[in-house]
């Protein structure tokens, strides 16, 4: 199978959220109106970003023939958790989305640290080559860094404006992975391993 462009899998990969965060700030401060019903901008933004980001799944699915385990439980989460605020136009759904995804992906991180299981190093190791050392370390503090992001989230979106939160929950968050990648960078310099090509192997 062919790989997709760069460009493409940015656009599947950023393109809902941005859209979600365009929709909420088009219409911030207004009730918007919908098949009889009044939703605050952020319900609304949320009803445009499940289909968006379910689209963008199959998307990737099509053009790559996989998707990461972490892809597939974003979006049952996302259509669960925006779906009962949609149904039910109460935005707390959704805001409280991220703590259960990262709780999630914190506690099997943590589960498969106790059970000396590499699942981060079996879904991201043909991506990123390290030793069995190099994945205990990087699914400890990956593991925290989920468990800080959860804890985040809720004292965002309880203790400060609903704006602060998309903000947060926009461009926040994807900074905070960021910044961690990059500071991790020397762990994988350290532990990185030669993986053998079809060149060498014949």
């Amino acid at each position: 199978m062919k790989e997709p462009k760069a460009w493409v899998m940015q656009v599947l990969e950023w393109g809902p959220l941005l859209l979600f965060f365009a929709v909420f700030m088009l219409n911030r401060g207004d009730q918007v109106a919908l098949w009889g019903q009044e939703y605050t901008p952020l319900v609304f933004a949320t009803l445009v970003f499940i289909p968006a980001l379910a689209l963008a799944t199959v998307i990737r699915w099509r053009l790559t023939g996989k998707l990461a385990p972490m892809q597939i439980a974003t979006l049952v989460l996302v259509v669960i958790f925006g779906g009962l605020s949609v149904w039910l136009n109460d935005p707390r759904f959704f805001k409280i989305k991220p703590t259960i995804i990262y709780l999630l992906f914190a506690g099997l991180l943590g589960f498969s640290l106790i059970t000396r299981r590499n699942w981060l190093g079996a879904i991201l190791s043909e991506a990123l080559p390290m030793d069995a050392e190099g994945w205990r370390k990087l699914t400890g503090r990956m593991a925290l860094l989920f468990l800080g992001l959860a804890i985040a989230n809720e004292i965002v979106w309880r203790g400060m404006s609903e704006t602060t939160w998309v903000y947060f929950k926009t461009f926040g968050m994807p900074v905070v992975i960021f910044v961690f990648l990059m500071a991790n960078a020397g762990l994988f310099r350290a532990h990185s391993i030669e993986v053998p090509t079809d060149d060498a192997t014949k």
